[in-house]
């Protein structure tokens, strides 16, 4: 029978066998052990942290509000060299909040917008302009995507410790394998290596 046609052993280090050794079934339940924390880890830490990245975005938008602006002063083109990926312009606003209170400051408009036109920005309660919160389905995809990096994270982190471990336990092995042939050759007067 040639070396490619011999059956695979599988789950080897589970079942009963004079060769197996101690190191062999720690090594087995570690790796069990590192899989199973692996997974729950990740599903607790993804959907912590999606559950995080919701409330988060839920509070930026609690703490923001839309207002009808006024531009103060045109707001100017910046031109083909220095458009931006939102084609978005800074300029100068001025609004009053229901309580009469008037605010002015800088927002991002779309170039070219003339002086006196109304424009909506997003103010917090303090009357400071704030980035627009996220949409719905903005709010979803973050929460997905973090709590996916975060399971990844996780699993990465319990995995790479297992792998660790199993160096360890792989390095003492040949350890303990160089020590017996040591203690084997030395009676004969034999050195190998």
């Amino acid at each position: 029978m040639a070396a490619s046609e011999c059956p695979r052993v599988r789950l080897w280090r589970w079942r009963r066998s004079p060769l197996r050794r101690r190191s062999d079934v720690i090594e087995a339940w570690v790796v069990l052990c590192a899989w199973l924390l692996a997974l729950v880890g990740a599903v607790f830490a993804g959907l912590a942290a999606a559950e995080a990245v919701t409330a988060s975005a839920q509070e930026q938008r609690a703490r923001s509000h839309k207002v009808t602006a006024v531009l103060v002063k045109e707001a100017e083109d910046p031109g083909a060299s220095r458009v931006t990926t939102d084609h978005l312009v800074w300029s100068t606003v001025r609004w009053t909040d229901p309580d009469g209170t008037t605010h002015t400051d800088e927002a991002r408009v779309p170039p070219s917008t003339h002086a006196g036109s109304k424009v909506e920005v997003w103010a917090d309660r303090h009357g400071v302009i704030a980035n627009e919160p996220l949409s719905e389905g903005e709010m979803a995809l973050h929460s997905i995507a973090g709590g996916i990096l975060a399971g990844a994270g996780t699993a990465g982190l319990v995995l790479g410790s297992a792998w660790v471990v199993r160096l360890g336990m792989e390095r003492r092995r040949l350890e303990q394998w160089a020590a017996e042939w040591e203690r084997l050759d030395t009676p004969w007067g034999w050195k190998t290596g």
